[in-house]
């Protein structure tokens, strides 16, 4: 069973989370952010991990600490549920079209963790979720799943599509590379035997 429970509780937020790869594609989110919660239910729906998130966090300052901190958690778990990594296709990548907008993702479950971010965001608020967050919470996913990920906006002009297409292409991205390839389900797909 590749499922992970991580609590993290800081002095700015309270974070539970219960993530399982091999799920259905169920979400119960609730952060406090409607948008994040939003795209959080996408990233369940398009990879079709079951993802339960409790948050209580520090949104009378701003939002920046919610979302980093679930950044971190949720890479957390993903680290956790992959366990030794042993048969996972390693590699994804997925272009998600929204309307005018085209968003490319392209990640390695390599255990060296690096982001490459390009994209435009014109709109700085979407409700009470700061857009310039979206950088930071991929890169805490990244950092601490120990993910090469390379996200990048090839076209867009509406912000809302845009980071809607990012979680879209990540979802689907990182459902390829935990996916278990049969011929070698008992492999660690690197040449050093390890990942």
């Amino acid at each position: 069973m590749r499922i992970s429970t991580i609590e993290r509780k800081t002095h700015e937020t309270k974070i539970t989370m219960t993530l399982n790869l091999d799920g259905s594609g169920i979400a119960h989110i609730d952060t406090g952010v409607g948008f994040l919660d939003h795209m959080l239910e996408l990233l369940a729906f398009h990879s079709q991990f079951d993802l339960d998130v409790q948050c209580i966090g520090d949104l009378k300052v701003d939002s920046h600490h919610t979302v980093e901190d679930l950044g971190i958690v949720l890479g957390q778990c993903l680290l956790e549920a992959l366990g030794d990594k042993k048969g996972i296709t390693r590699y994804g990548q997925m272009s998600i079209p929204m309307d005018e907008t085209l968003v490319t993702t392209t990640l390695d479950l390599s255990g060296r963790p690096y982001l490459v971010y390009q994209a435009e965001l014109k709109t700085q608020l979407l409700g009470n979720y700061e857009t310039e967050m979206t950088k930071e919470f991929f890169k805490a996913v990244s950092d601490h799943a120990l993910m090469t990920l390379h996200i990048q906006e090839l076209y867009g002009e509406n912000t809302h599509h845009i980071i809607e297409a990012m979680f879209k292409s990540f979802a689907r991205a990182l459902k390829q590379a935990v996916t278990i390839d049969e011929k070698n389900k008992n492999l660690v797909v690197s040449s050093k035997g390890v990942l």
